[in-house]
């Protein structure tokens, strides 16, 4: 008969159990009051952190993780506690960061939230992405229950780093009093907080980061990251479809319950534009998935000129059975040559024949060709006339009332993978009932493409039978 396994005394058991329960207790608190360094961003989230400009926008719908970001961003800036992931801007000495939203009560329950932990409850301070163990100080906001008005940090280098915060309602003056290193807006400040804001990082060479929901349409603040070229500003665009903690199910749930008018700007991050917007349609409606173009259907190319503003071009093909057409490629590049334009589009067929605007039959001042035989020179298939209509009239009202109306009915698609055409059509709006003729270079190279329709050809087969036009001569 063997011998039994000697048995754990009761009290050794009870006192295992206590050990364990004490280990994960003790384990819950420092995940709970380390925060930081658990934070696993998303995709978009990462390409925000990664971009290192002055200025930077992480645009965004509602619950999409903007603030998340936003906050995870200013703890490593203020603590200097980088991951091992992280590839954007340090700071390798403590710093003074201004953080702050649209009031004292929305900054409280949103930035200082996320920053220090819940508002009204003083026991679990240190349990947002500023660790625990780095608060070594705070300050008490006047008039405001349970919001603070400056926190300090110890930053890893040995010193102490200063976080105020602050609300637009407090008006630009009050954002003056400070040269920082950092600033982070969450939602859209107007333009004076703004600005004064850049202002208190000039003499720092700091950086200031937005991050919002587009609600109130193209303002100023919009624009400038919108439409305004900068090598000292970025924006980075996250939808609902990168946010990867919904379900299929949960975000066409949450697509359908907002309002038809805000639904681009809550799940997309597309500025509300309202009846300004020259193409209101839903962008599912028009989006598919790239597919091979069968060989029956004709194709043409467009391009509109520039170089201080982007060259655009479009490739389109034409389902003649359906009339329908769709956009199947898109470039845009600026301050390039034709030779480098063009190198870019022979890829897609060099018989492929190509529309092109008035403007091409401009002089360069250098070579004294016609812009449009500078094409043809370097091997591009362009048409022998500018782009019109049949009728011989070229009115940009008339092209864009007849993209408009082919997307109302179906016949307009766009290939999913055409991002500049994407963007574009989402910020082509009017002020004062003009077109604002900015960023719309790809738009208008399609417009064209569409004009000359009638030209569009099928790619040669084998035989080498060529139904494509004459080039310029």
């Amino acid at each position: 008969m063997s011998a039994s396994a000697p048995s754990t005394p009761p009290s050794d058991l009870s006192s295992t159990l206590q050990e364990r329960m004490l280990l994960t207790a003790e384990l819950a608190r420092r995940q709970r009051t380390n925060r930081l360094k658990h934070y696993k961003p998303y995709d978009k989230q990462k390409e925000f952190h990664h971009t290192v400009k002055r200025e930077r926008l992480f645009v965004a719908g509602n619950q999409l993780g903007k603030t998340l970001a936003g906050a995870a961003e200013t703890a490593m800036h203020l603590t200097g506690r980088y991951p091992d992931w992280w590839q954007g801007r340090r700071f390798d000495k403590p710093i003074v960061a201004i953080a702050g939203s649209e009031s004292s009560e929305l900054t409280r329950d949103g930035v200082q939230r996320l920053l220090v932990g819940p508002p009204d409850r003083e026991e679990e301070w240190g349990t947002g992405f500023i660790p625990q163990d780095t608060i070594s100080g705070r300050t008490r906001k006047m008039g405001v229950s349970n919001a603070l008005d400056t926190v300090t940090v110890r930053h890893v280098s040995g010193g102490q780093s200063t976080l105020y915060l602050k609300s637009y309602d407090q008006g630009r003056s009050k954002w003056q009093a400070n040269t920082v290193d950092f600033v982070w807006f969450d939602e859209e400040p107007p333009e004076d907080v703004y600005f004064e804001g850049i202002t208190r990082t000039n003499a720092t060479k700091g950086s200031v980061m937005v991050t919002f929901t587009p609600l109130k349409g193209m303002s100023s603040v919009v624009a400038r990251f919108f439409l305004e070229e900068s090598d000292d500003r970025a924006k980075v665009t996250m939808t609902i479809e990168d946010a990867e903690h919904f379900t299929p199910e949960e975000r066409k749930q949450i697509i359908d319950g907002y309002p038809a008018h805000e639904r681009e700007a809550r799940t997309k991050g597309i500025p509300t534009l309202g009846s300004g917007l020259i193409f209101p349609v839903v962008e599912e409606n028009i989006i598919v998935e790239p597919f091979d173009i069968p060989k029956i259907w004709p194709q043409i190319g467009g391009m509109d000129f520039g170089y201080d503003h982007p060259f655009g071009a479009v490739r389109m093909a034409w389902d003649r059975d359906n009339d329908t057409v769709y956009i199947t490629a898109d470039y845009r590049e600026r301050q390039a040559t034709p030779i480098i334009h063009a190198a870019a589009l022979k890829p897609w067929g060099d018989w492929l024949p190509w529309s092109w605007p008035h403007d091409g039959l401009q002089h360069d001042k250098g070579s004294g060709d016609q812009l449009a035989k500078q094409y043809g020179d370097q091997g591009l298939n362009m048409l022998p006339e500018r782009a019109t209509f049949d009728d011989g009239t070229n009115g940009v009202e008339a092209g864009i009332s007849d993209m408009l109306q082919r997307m109302q009915t179906g016949r307009w698609k766009v290939f999913s993978n055409c991002h500049a055409w994407l963007e574009e059509r989402r910020l082509y709006h009017r002020k004062d009932g003009k077109i604002v003729k900015e960023r719309d270079d790809v738009i208008s190279a399609s417009r064209y493409a569409l004009m000359m329709l009638r030209f569009a050809c099928v790619k040669p087969n084998n035989k080498g039978w060529d139904f494509s036009p004459r080039k310029v001569a």
